[in-house]
C-alpha cells in the first residue's frame, strides 16, 4: 500500500520584518532629536568664539589708547617748567660728571636770545667761535612755560643787551667759574638754577636767590 506523503506549508512570519522597520524608525527619531541636540551647543560655540574674537580686538584698541595716553602724559610733562628746568639741571650736572670723569672738557651754552641751549664737548686747545656740529650732544629749546631771563658769574660777569650768551666750562678739576641762571615759569615766578663752582654741585631753587660769592684769600682765616 502505498504512502502518502502530505507537505505542510508553514506560515510565512512578518513579525521580525515589522521589528526591524519599528528599530530604524526608532533609530531614525533618535537622530532627529540628537540633532537637535546638537544645533543649540554647536551655535553656542559658534557664538563663544565670536565674543571672544571681540574681547581680543577690545583689549588690542584699549592697550594702543593706553600707549597714545602715556606718550601724550609724557609730552606734557615734558613741557612744564618743573620738567624742563630739571632737564637743564640735569645736562649740566652730565657735563660735570663726564669731565671729572676724563680729560675731556664741557661745555653749556645758554643763548638768551635764541631761548636754548647746548651741551657741547670741546674738542680744540682753542675754544672756536662757533659751535661744530659733531662737538653737540644736547641742544634744547625753551618755550613759554620755562623762559631764561639772565646769568649771573660768581665772579660777577653777567648777561646784558649786547651778550646774550653765557658759557659754563666744565674739567676734570670742576667748574671753571659757578653762576645762576635765572629762569621764569608761565606766571612769571623766578627760579635759580645755581652752579656751585667749589662742590660741582648744581640745583634748582625758588626765587632770585642771592649767589654765594667766592671769598678772597685774605678773606679765609687759616
Amino acid at each position: 500500500m502505498a504512502k502518502k506523503v502530505v507537505r505542510v506549508t508553514m506560515p510565512t512570519c512578518i513579525a521580525p520584518m515589522r521589528i526591524d522597520v519599528f528599530i530604524r524608525k526608532c533609530a531614525d527619531s533618535q537622530m532627529r532629536k540628537c540633532a537637535v541636540l546638537i544645533r543649540p551647543s554647536t551655535r553656542s560655540r559658534i557664538n563663544g568664539f565670536t565674543f571672544t574674537e571681540l574681547v581680543v580686538v577690545i583689549l588690542v584698541i584699549s592697550l594702543f589708547v593706553l600707549l597714545a595716553v602715556t606718550n601724550f602724559s609724557g609730552l606734557l610733562r615734558r613741557s612744564t617748567f618743573s620738567a624742563q628746568a630739571n632737564e637743564l639741571v640735569s645736562t649740566m650736572q652730565m657735563a660735570a660728571t663726564a669731565a671729572a670723569e676724563s680729560d675731556r672738557r664741557y661745555e653749556v651754552i645758554i643763548d638768551i636770545t635764541e631761548q636754548c641751549y647746548t651741551l657741547r664737548q670741546i674738542t680744540s686747545p682753542q675754544l672756536p667761535s662757533d659751535v661744530l656740529e659733531e662737538e653737540i650732544i644736547v641742544k634744547n629749546d625753551f618755550n613759554n612755560n620755562c623762559r631764561v631771563v639772565s646769568v649771573l658769574f660768581d665772579d660777577l660777569v653777567s648777561t646784558d643787551e649786547e651778550h646774550q650768551k653765557a658759557f659754563f666750562r666744565a674739567g676734570h678739576a670742576g667748574w671753571q667759574a659757578g653762576g645762576k641762571i635765572v629762569l621764569i615759569d608761565d606766571s612769571e615766578q623766578p627760579y635759580s638754577v645755581v652752579v656751585n663752582r667749589l662742590n660741582g654741585v648744581v640745583a634748582l631753587r625758588e626765587g632770585d636767590v642771592e649767589l654765594l660769592m667766592p671769598k678772597r684769600q685774605d678773606e679765609v682765616p687759616f
